[in-house]
């Protein structure tokens, strides 16, 4: 997994003062996009304990409310095992601290998916794939889904960039089985 940098006090990416992650690989390369620099899953830095270690003296200050992952996407198949090993370890070390994600996949292809021929995936690494996203976004409390969608572009949504992606409370959404929008 590599990242392209860390924000270490952002306000933009989340509730709260926050620790931010940008990473590399990017699948959905929406038009439009703001970070097209992180599409490329080798670009940027190569991530190491090092990189983990000064994410978590960051997420031991008091002011730091959590973590935001970002990039590119999260949930970039290349990052995936990766990604559910660091939140697994934030959750654990941190339970205080909460963990925003965002990515291009909704909520549906997620927690709903559906395999097609025309998928990039043997079906062997497609339900693999679609495990380790279910796990990765149980270890959240709040999920930014959907694709940027250059004309649903929406300058006064909290979190957003377009109007199709919502703020899920994915804790709640688990509860009910129902996607819950975060309030």
């Amino acid at each position: 997994m590599r990242y392209i940098k860390i924000d270490k006090e952002d306000v933009c990416n989340g509730n709260g003062l926050r620790v931010v992650l940008w990473l590399s690989g990017c699948s959905h390369h929406c038009k439009g996009c703001q970070n097209t620099q992180t599409w490329d899953e080798d670009s940027g830095i190569k991530f190491n304990n090092n990189t983990k270690a000064e994410l978590f003296n960051e997420l031991k200050k008091d002011y730091i409310s959590g973590i935001t992952l970002s990039g590119g996407d999260p949930l970039y198949s290349k990052n995936l095992e990766n990604v559910l090993n660091l939140t697994n370890e934030i959750r654990l070390s941190f339970p205080d601290k909460n963990i925003w994600i965002y990515s291009g996949f909704y909520w549906e292809e997620i927690f709903e998916p559906s395999f097609t021929e025309q998928s990039e995936y043997r079906i062997d690494e497609y339900l693999k794939a679609s495990e380790l996203r279910k796990n990765i976004i149980s270890n959240c409390d709040v999920f930014i889904d959907g694709r940027y969608v250059e004309e649903l572009r929406d300058i006064t949504l909290k979190w957003c960039g377009s109007s199709n992606q919502r703020v899920i409370d994915v804790q709640e959404s688990l509860r009910l089985g129902e996607v819950t929008l975060w309030k």
